[in-house]
């Protein structure tokens, strides 16, 4: 049984050239964790309308990025954080705006923060090892603050271009107005 081919939207295809677009800005000098990692799974989560284009895009780009920049240990650890920015990416479709873009972001790189310290800390990385005790866990924690501050700022200016750019786009462009993407 065929079944028929949906035509390449020029919404999906600017929303995946976002998407590639920024994990190739992951490759350029920055400053650590200035990136535009949860901008992108907060932005595919609010506009790839099927569940899996919304997780297999940005995690694609995301695994492209890697691949050029090398593998670590707690990339399952990363990879889940930037799964459940998506989830919460989804929670903003059809409610896009400057408030709740916010709130996403900084609830999606928070809980980041917290899981992915806790790993380093849990996991006893031999680079980064803190005493297996309380103090040792808020020891973590108190280091990685600078990168919390870093990554907090990317999120914000990339979700700035992201957004705020597709939606500029999308008031300009007639034909990115569909609501069905991909």
């Amino acid at each position: 049984m065929n079944t028929p081919v949906r035509p390449f939207s020029p919404q999906l295809a600017i929303l995946i050239g976002f998407v590639l677009a920024a994990a190739l800005a992951r490759l350029l000098p920055h400053a650590w964790n200035f990136t535009p990692v949860e901008a992108v799974a907060l932005f595919g989560g609010a506009y790839f309308s099927q569940r899996w284009a919304a997780f297999l895009i940005p995690l694609g780009a995301l695994l492209l990025s890697d691949l050029w920049l090398g593998f670590y240990t707690l990339m399952p650890v990363v990879y889940a954080c930037i799964a459940l920015s998506v989830l919460i990416g989804m929670t903003l479709r059809g409610r896009v705006g400057v408030r709740n873009v916010a709130v996403a972001g900084f609830g999606s790189v928070l809980l980041f923060f917290v899981i992915t310290n806790f790993a380093v800390w849990w996991f006893a990385d031999p680079l980064i090892s803190h005493p297996a005790c309380q103090i040792g866990l808020t020891e973590c924690y108190v280091a990685a603050l600078p990168f919390l501050k870093s990554q907090l700022l990317g999120t914000v200016v990339w979700s700035v271009l992201l957004f705020g750019g597709f939606e500029w786009l999308r008031h300009q462009v007639p034909a990115l107005r569909q609501t069905q993407t991909a």
